[in-house]
């Protein structure tokens, strides 16, 4: 019986190593897919483009109309039996986009990064220049299907975004000055369906089942590394709610959950926690860990005293089990444009003004956009 353990655990290791030089192959494959992918998204998203910029100038110069429009449709299909997306409608379409983005917009080269579906949806929803910005950036980061882009605009993101940054520690500004660009002040937690009220452990319970949706809500960088996690200190026992890595911080994140109104005393046990994960779990070249107490509710003015003086890099946020009020959401942006630039208050679905664009730019969670091409295509 002994002489047969030999030959098996020899058997098993090579197939472990079989296993993982074939995964590398499967690696090289994905990866390559991946690459086709984004290029003929680029190349259909700069042809939509060029298609509208030749529709628009032929309705300046000619005088085309729907009409016109709608025979070019029917002789794309003739000619191109069986080819889809140039459907009057969609040409129409076409045409919005490019006065949309003209030659010399700054997103040219966003614009190739997500799918013409996700454009639909932002181009019709989104009515100001840095609200389409907005989701073009965060669906190109994030890595949105279209029907999280949808949802993300039903939420009011970009107005709540603006509205309501993330109330932070003054410790973890310092700490880390881009982390309020990775978190939320309310997380939209609609995809649970829990009871009102519920406990702590249903709403952990059904964050666990819907994780791949919780993540999506955090943030593409968020890691998932596990639930009540122990925690041992002077011969005691503790669990942390949820324990999560974010890439982009290069720092653990604990979240705490609470089902009631934040409190001050709840920050004394995230840091608690947050102190034995720097000592115990944290990696030499990783950042301080960052804790999240997620809240039912929160009182703005409360939040702002109990972490103006905490010495931890923490931060609150509320979740929230249904969509905002849009129409609040959108009447509240219009106070906020209208006091930024008194002189010149905007009707909600014109241009914005310099001022508030600029303090939009400023709390946008992304990166500058990279200089177009000369050749006068997006």
């Amino acid at each position: 019986m002994s002489k047969a353990v030999g030959p098996a655990r020899r058997a098993a290791a090579a197939a472990t190593t079989a296993e993982a030089a074939f995964g590398e192959v499967l690696a090289l494959i994905q990866g390559a897919r991946q690459r086709v992918a984004r290029a003929a998204n680029a190349e259909v998203i700069e042809l939509y483009w060029r298609i509208g910029e030749y529709l628009h100038r032929r309705i300046e110069a000619d005088g085309w109309a729907m009409g016109t429009v709608e025979q070019l449709a029917a002789y794309i299909a003739r000619r191109e039996p069986g080819r889809r997306g140039f459907s009057a409608q969609n040409l129409w379409r076409m045409r919005q986009f490019f006065l949309a983005y003209p030659p010399d917009s700054k997103l040219s080269t966003l614009l190739r990064e997500v799918p013409w579906s996700s454009h639909l949806h932002i181009l019709s929803r989104a009515k100001r220049e840095e609200e389409r910005e907005f989701y073009l950036r965060m669906t190109a980061q994030q890595g949105w299907q279209v029907r999280e882009v949808a949802r993300q605009i039903d939420s009011g993101l970009f107005e709540r975004a603006l509205l309501q940054p993330p109330k932070i520690s003054t410790a973890l500004r310092e700490m880390q000055p881009q982390a309020a660009q990775h978190f939320k002040d309310a997380y939209l937690l609609d995809f649970l369906a829990l009871p009102e009220p519920h406990s702590e452990a249903e709403l952990h319970r059904s964050l666990l089942m819907n994780l791949g949706r919780f993540l999506t809500e955090l943030g593409r960088d968020f890691c998932y590394i596990g639930s009540e996690y122990p925690v041992q200190v002077g011969g005691q026992d503790f669990a942390l709610d949820l324990l999560f890595f974010h890439r982009g911080l290069n720092c653990l994140v604990a979240i705490e959950l609470k089902v009631t109104a934040f409190e001050p005393e709840h920050l004394g046990k995230l840091n608690f926690y947050l102190e034995a994960l720097d000592r115990q779990v944290k990696k030499p070249h990783e950042n301080p860990a960052i804790g999240l107490l997620l809240c039912a509710s929160k009182d703005a003015e409360v939040v702002e005293y109990a972490l103006s003086r905490s010495l931890s890099p923490a931060l609150v946020a509320q979740y929230q089990m249904q969509l905002p009020d849009k129409r609040m959401l959108a009447e509240k942006l219009h106070e906020f444009y209208a006091l930024s630039a008194p002189e010149a208050a905007p009707d909600p679905t014109a241009a914005t003004p310099t001022t508030a664009t600029a303090k939009t730019k400023k709390r946008t969670a992304t990166p500058q956009a990279p200089k177009r091409r000369k050749r006068g295509a997006p």
